[in-house]
């Protein structure tokens, strides 16, 4: 056993993870942006990293951008990490910044863009999955000059822009892979831990329509829940195994939350799903696409078989549910590109002119 650790060890000592390229970070201002719910807003700032130099065939048609998208209170910076950059953005990896011009944006309401945080508060406005979706469009082609995307992808609320990418601007790429998300409306467990949070805060006094000065307590409510769902069971269970223990950490997450999370940003960032529903448009998804979720997720569980029935819609689609195993991370699964980049290199390869 102790020759079989030391082996391990040495192993990873000896070929540690690609390091992550740097990114070039930058704001893209949209003038007098209409959202869906009618208001508009004078200046909607998309913030955004880049990696790589976009390239241009004879006919002028970029064909190596690729635009990654992020969760409900992420931003693009967590796809510049060890787990997921260090496995797919260095050279000779999958999508070597060397070669692929990379997108990785703020959505709206997160991170450096435009959000409620700033100033407007509770009178931000509403922002839906639509409105999101439309601004990286913008962002790709108005503030970055790309006409056409070689992948589209993302993970869990960026694993649903990634399905509405394809029923919207279907001519747009040449591949799609949703991470850790279903295409049809949020609904069941997945709509009530949302409505959780969201109904903890609106009903929380200390929340004072939106204006409050410092954090409602009903974040306290919101952080537990959001921990929950982030991870499988297993995890859950090594990291707190006793009764001290996760209160212990609960304690600890809660505590770093209040201090981190604004009440209003993620009330909107839930909230935001309520327009979310590809299904009408799933027939209209002409790239290749390949869906990837995994068993231990419990926001997305295998066993409601909706991905398996709504892929068979996809002309060109094709879903796969990674098994349980101890490397696997539930939900948080989808930014752990090693266990799925075969997968994704199988999609290039399939979709390469």
């Amino acid at each position: 056993m102790w020759l079989l650790t030391l082996t391990l060890l040495l192993t990873l000592v000896q070929t540690p993870p690609a390091p992550a390229p740097a990114a070039v970070e930058g704001d893209f201002i949209i003038r007098n942006f209409k959202f869906t719910s009618g208001e508009t807003l004078p200046e909607l700032r998309i913030h955004y990293r880049t990696l790589g130099t976009p390239r241009k065939d004879a006919q002028g048609i970029v064909r190596n951008a690729v635009l990654v998208m992020h969760g409900t209170g992420g931003t693009g910076g967590q796809f510049t990490g060890r787990t997921f950059a260090g496995e797919l953005f260095g050279s000779g990896q999958p999508l070597d910044a060397s070669k692929y011009f990379i997108i990785l944006p703020d959505d709206i309401g997160h991170g450096r863009s435009s959000k409620p945080s700033d100033g407007r508060r509770a009178k931000f406005p509403r922002y839906g999955y639509v409105d999101m979706v439309i601004a990286e469009h913008r962002l790709v082609t108005e503030g970055l000059g790309v006409n056409h995307l070689r992948l589209v992808m993302g993970t869990s609320m960026g694993g649903m822009h990634t399905w509405m990418w394809g029923g919207m601007y279907p001519e747009f790429m040449d591949a799609l892979m949703p991470l850790a998300s279903l295409p049809t409306q949020i609904a069941g467990r997945n709509r009530a831990w949302r409505r959780v949070v969201i109904d903890a805060i609106r009903n929380d006094p200390e929340w004072k329509e939106g204006e409050y000065r410092v954090p409602p307590q009903s974040l306290r409510t919101a952080a537990p829940m959001l921990w929950l769902v982030g991870s499988n069971p297993i995890r859950r269970q090594t990291e707190a195994p006793a009764l001290g223990d996760a209160d212990s950490v609960l304690d600890a997450y809660v505590l770093n939350y209040m201090k981190t999370v604004d009440a209003n940003d993620i009330l909107y960032a839930l909230e935001a799903s309520r327009d979310y529903d590809p299904g009408p448009a799933l027939e209209k998804i002409r790239a290749p696409l390949v869906a990837i979720n995994s068993a231990d997720d419990i926001i997305n569980p295998p066993e409601l078989q909706i991905l398996e029935r709504e892929i068979t819609r996809v002309p060109n689609g094709r879903a796969l549910v990674l098994p349980l195993s101890d490397r696997t991370a539930g939900h948080g699964t989808h930014t752990l590109a090693a266990l799925w980049k075969e997968h994704l290199v199988a999609l290039l390869a399939q979709t390469e002119r």
